[in-house]
């Protein structure tokens, strides 16, 4: 067979008959597990110890610089992951007011970021008589930014 037909069926990713499906494991998670302070669950990659099982013993340690889009990162990631945790424990009362006020505090920052630095988005209103979502510096512009 010559290279080009055997790349051609490498691309094609047929699994052999019968070939086992993975099976993941996913730790279950009882009502009010411990939870990590929202800049080390961003560095983790999770709000909750218990799920903290890093990929060969590997983990993440370095530390994030404390700039207003860090802060307003690390409430999006705690929200999210409280999002995830009340798909599967919607009764824990704790865990749900948790999560209300993090979306409180989110929507206040990016409101407060907006103001001051800019839009992060185009969904965030501004109070701008024109349409300044393509003027520069973009978000993501990190040396033009100016963050107090």
């Amino acid at each position: 067979m010559d290279n080009k037909k055997k790349n051609i069926q490498m691309c094609q990713g047929r699994l052999p008959a019968m070939a086992p499906l993975a099976n993941p494991y996913v730790p279950f998670q009882l009502e009010d597990p411990p939870k990590y302070e929202g800049r080390k669950a961003l560095i983790r990659g999770t709000l909750f110890p218990g799920l903290d099982l890093p990929f060969m013993g590997m983990v993440n340690q370095k530390e994030k610089p404390i700039t207003p889009k860090t802060e307003l990162q690390v409430m999006a990631f705690a929200l999210q992951e409280l999002a995830l945790y009340l798909d599967t424990h919607p009764d824990d009362k704790e865990a749900l007011e948790l999560y209300r006020t993090y979306q409180r505090m989110l929507y206040k920052g990016k409101m407060e970021y907006s103001e001051k630095c800019g839009p992060l988005t185009h969904i965030i209103p501004v109070d701008d008589k024109t349409y300044t979502w393509l003027d520069d510096p973009w978000p993501w512009e990190y040396c033009a930014n100016k963050e107090g």
